[in-house]
């Protein structure tokens, strides 16, 4: 597999923001999560659940709700302002004030005509979606206390709207109230205590369900305004609801960390009358869920934990695969980490901070496996703080250790660090090309003489970086007219070429010394999650999110010999049922045919000299290859070789001086700087 002298680093102190609210696109198949810091993502969840776009927050953001409309996505919050966002560039296209205070909850109709948002004064706002904006119409009969909780009738003729100790439905059209129903506090102590009506969901046959802070799950007429049924969930809240498209499963959330599935079924074998009963419960978080999306096969639910879970429904799986596992994502599929291969930095990623380290140096050599001693600490060399409210977008620090550059959505800044023995100091360069408003990601070449930035409508900006400071070179567009976000960029070593891919799975190559678009890799029906530029023979390696891989020689304009049979063998069935993307793709200079893969959970090295695995091989072989004899192991050999020593991996580089840098962030660490949960009552405690 090959040595490497490991800096094992576990001081990136990142903590993923919680989820506050999902929203699921049935036609795109796209989910889009809102976090707390106000940064939000979407995942294709029919490309193993790949993390596509991921737009920054700000803060002091607050969002309480997101909503499609069509393949327009909008949010709202507790400052007050509707966000629509432009998915193309990933960022936020326009906030407009709803002129009610903080908003709690945002839903649109199924016809994609209008929004409706509830306010904390008491009204609902109803919102026209035209082409370019949105625009105000008018107002629900206003409410005494807050809005928490909309949802729309299928017909959009009637909202139902969850409040405080009550539920009221209204007529569109007129705009007044037709029913209010009462939530009952429960009995107790919790007589005093307000009934908070979390979520609500309108069925077409006119049965409202209500989620509410005292642990019910409730079934309503709207025609009556009578309670039909109760569901005593949970001791604790219901704080999220959702039903499937046939409206024959839902799904509640609750502050316990659990989801209760309901069905509607029938009770009586052979007879046509239906109930809603509570069939199942899943637990997969720790804390609060604030969100739960029902999908086609799956129930999808985040919250203060910050992970998003896919937790499989298995009698809506026909055919078992990798794609109906249950699947947890912790962590960006983007690398938060940048590293200076040949002056041993490393710059970490915060959403409102950036920290320049120094690695540490060890004595001797030692055996595979053994801990060497540490002569000198890993040093924090930078504490640079972001002006503005808005989040880093992207960043990156150069080869050489001397360039420093971040980008928001609003503005880039380039910084040049200098270092004098133990003296820090860094200037900010002033005067930047206009071209360089903001980025999408970020890089510079090999020999540190170029900064990349990759702009809108799929364009790459070139800029060249000199004493005297950086000068525009020229901007590299498309052949094919593409506008969507770029999302990965790779340098060749040589300084010749570049690639680029962007969220619509086009990869286009250019070459800089003539800075003219070179070729277009054939387009595959998987996101590119990591790609790389073999240093001697200028191949384009790329990994998938569906776990597939290829090798496209850029020279010859077609895919490698390797890549044919890769594609023609096929995979083994453990490589294809991973469930995390491999984000970074290394070249090793002392082995040509080593290819040097990561994801969350794995180091992998590929050697391309050796046969591929089959179904039949066995993939996990390091340690049968150890108790064979020397001569027997190039038979038992195959190219992919494992190891899964770390864990919860955000960044494996390649330095310069041949030691692997490997940035991990155990779980147990993040769950530490969590708050408490709820405290729950356990057997024998």
């Amino acid at each position: 597999m090959g040595e490497f002298k490991v800096h094992r680093v576990r001081f990136f102190d990142y903590i993923p923001s919680g989820i506050r609210a999902l929203a699921f696109n049935r036609d795109t198949e796209r989910m889009a999560v809102a976090r707390i810091d106000g940064s939000v993502e979407v995942f294709h969840c029919s490309d193993r659940f790949f993390q596509e776009k991921i737009i920054p927050g700000r803060e002091q953001c607050g969002t309480e709700g997101l909503s499609w409309v069509g393949e327009r996505l909008f949010s709202a919050g507790l400052n007050g302002g509707i966000t629509e966002y432009d998915l193309t560039n990933q960022k936020v296209k326009y906030t407009i004030d709803a002129y009610g205070g903080p908003i709690w909850t945002i839903t649109g109709n199924q016809q994609g005509t209008h929004l409706a948002v509830g306010c904390e004064d008491g009204t609902v706002k109803l919102f026209e979606v035209n082409e370019d904006k949105i625009q105000f119409e008018r107002n629900l009969d206003r409410q005494k206390s807050r809005i928490i909780s909309l949802s729309w009738h299928p017909s959009g003729s009637k909202i139902a709207a969850g409040m405080i100790d009550m539920i009221q439905i209204f007529n569109v059209e007129t705009g007044h109230s037709i029913h209010r129903m009462l939530a009952d506090r429960g009995v107790g102590t919790s007589q005093s205590k307000e009934c908070v009506v979390w979520g609500v969901v309108y069925l077409s046959d006119g049965t409202i369900i209500s989620g509410d802070s005292v642990g019910m799950v409730k079934l309503w007429d709207d025609q009556t305004g009578t309670l039909i049924k109760s569901h005593n969930v949970t001791k604790c809240d219901v704080l999220a609801l959702s039903v499937s498209q046939n409206e024959d499963s839902l799904v509640a959330g609750t502050s316990e960390g659990t989801v209760v599935q309901f069905q509607f079924v029938s009770v009586v074998l052979g007879k046509d009358d239906k109930e809603w009963v509570r069939t199942r419960t899943f637990k997969n978080h720790t804390h609060d869920i604030r969100a739960v999306e029902e999908i086609t096969t799956a129930v999808v639910s985040g919250g203060m934990d910050a992970q998003l879970v896919v937790r499989p429904l298995l009698d809506k799986i026909e055919v078992r695969s990798a794609a109906s596992a249950l699947r947890k994502i912790h962590f960006p599929h983007r690398r938060l980490v940048s590293c200076a291969r040949k002056s041993g930095l490393m710059l970490f990623q915060y959403p409102g901070h950036l920290e320049l380290w120094r690695l540490g140096e060890s004595e001797g050599k030692g055996l595979p496996g053994s801990s060497l001693f540490v002569k000198r600490n890993p040093e924090k060399l930078l504490h640079l703080k972001v002006k503005g409210e808005d989040h880093i977008h992207c960043s990156a620090v150069s080869p050489c250790g001397e360039w420093i550059v971040y980008s928001t959505a609003s503005s880039l800044r380039l910084y040049r660090l200098h270092c004098d023995n133990n003296n820090i100091s860094i200037t900010k360069i002033s005067k930047l090309p206009k071209v360089l408003s903001s980025a999408n990601q970020l890089c510079f070449s090999s020999d540190s003489s170029h900064l990349i930035s990759a702009s809108t409508q799929s364009s790459v900006h070139l800029v060249s970086l000199s004493q005297a400071g950086c000068k525009f070179v020229g901007t590299l567009k498309p052949k094919s007219g593409s506008h969507q976000a770029i999302h990965l960029l790779a340098t060749s070593e040589d300084g010749k070429w570049l690639a680029s891919a962007s969220s619509d799975h086009d990869v286009h190559i250019y070459n800089l010394q003539t800075r003219k678009a070179h070729c277009t890799v054939p387009v595959y029906s998987s996101a590119v999650t990591a790609m790389g530029i073999h240093p001697t023979t200028n191949c384009l390696f790329m990994m998938y999110a569906d776990q597939q891989m290829c090798e496209y020689s850029i020279e010859q304009k077609q895919y490698t010999d390797w890549s044919r049979t890769v594609q023609r063998k096929g995979l083994h069935r453990l490589w294809l049922e991973r469930d995390t993307p491999c984000l970074n793709v290394m070249f090793n200079p002392q082995n040509p045919s080593h290819v040097i893969l990561h994801d969350t959970y794995m180091i992998c090295i590929i050697d391309q000299s050796l046969p591929l695995p089959d179904d039949k091989t066995q993939f996990y072989n390091q340690l049968t290859l150890k108790s064979l004899p020397e001569e027997q192991r190039k038979s038992h050999s195959h190219a992919f070789k494992l190891c899964k020593n770390f864990k919860d991996i955000l960044c494996v580089e390649l330095m310069s001086d041949q030691s692997l840098v490997v940035v991990e962030r155990p779980l147990e660490d993040v769950a530490a700087q969590l708050p408490a949960p709820i405290k729950q009552k356990k057997f024998a405690t």
